[in-house]
């Protein structure tokens, strides 16, 4: 059977996708939100501690966010913050990880180490 009114199927499919992009286009926008809301929710209150040598005073960081690079002579770390922190095996944060509770601390390897708060 061959179809002669003026619009084909491929009509219907534009009309189709028209109406789901603004829908689509909040279920992003309302991801996004959270996830920053999440990320700002979570940040650390406090200071981290990392000892050195006894020659040396504690390096500290007071409200850490992210990613950061332990001095190259870190010995301990110590968690005076009110989250969670990770210890990594290298600098950029994208080893597997140690956490270290509040209130805790944790042995690190001199060398490339890092933590993220």
């Amino acid at each position: 059977m061959h179809r002669t009114d003026s619009h084909d199927d491929n009509d219907d499919k534009d009309v189709q996708e028209m109406r789901l992009l603004p829908a689509a286009t909040a279920l992003a926008a309302g991801a996004f939100a959270m996830l920053v809301s999440a990320g700002a929710a979570t940040a650390s209150t406090g200071e981290v501690a990392v000892f050195e040598t006894e020659l040396q005073p504690l390096t500290s960081y007071a409200n850490p966010t992210g990613c950061h690079k332990l001095p190259m002579a870190a010995h301990v770390l110590v968690n005076q913050t009110d989250q969670p922190v990770r210890i990594y095996g290298d600098p950029f944060c994208l080893t597997p990880s140690l956490t270290v509770q509040p209130g805790h601390g944790s042995h690190v390897a001199p060398g490339s180490g890092s933590f993220s708060a």
